[in-house]
């Protein structure tokens, strides 16, 4: 039983770890509303306040593939060293104003791989 139940944990393990790609457009839109996670390099950084960070991957604003909203108080990054460094995020991918968007609030959201 033991042995079962270690295997079902290194499984699960390495299936999370292979739903973190890279998504198309077309992907993501076949995802919409679904929670998945997302990897790609962080191409620019917008702060508009204590609440509220834009970062933009797979291109500079306004030719980002996929926008993170980061938003509350809970997330704490180096923002200024953060831009060109490869970055998933998980969470529900949503359209905002027509471009792919993640809103990440929880710290747990967001890892370096």
């Amino acid at each position: 039983m033991k042995k079962l139940l270690l295997a079902l944990i290194i499984s699960a393990a390495f299936t999370v770890k292979a739903s973190a790609q890279t998504f198309n457009a077309d992907d993501f839109k076949a995802n919409l509303g679904k929670s998945k996670t997302l990897c790609d390099e962080v191409s620019s950084i917008k702060i508009f306040s204590d609440t509220l960070t834009l970062i933009n991957m797979g291109g500079a604003y306004p030719n980002q593939k996929y926008t993170i909203a980061v938003k509350g108080t809970k997330i704490t990054l180096d923002w200024a060293n953060l831009k060109g460094k490869k970055l998933c995020v998980s969470g529900v991918f949503e359209m905002h104003k027509g471009r792919p968007e993640i809103v990440a609030a929880e710290p747990a959201q967001i890892q370096f791989p």
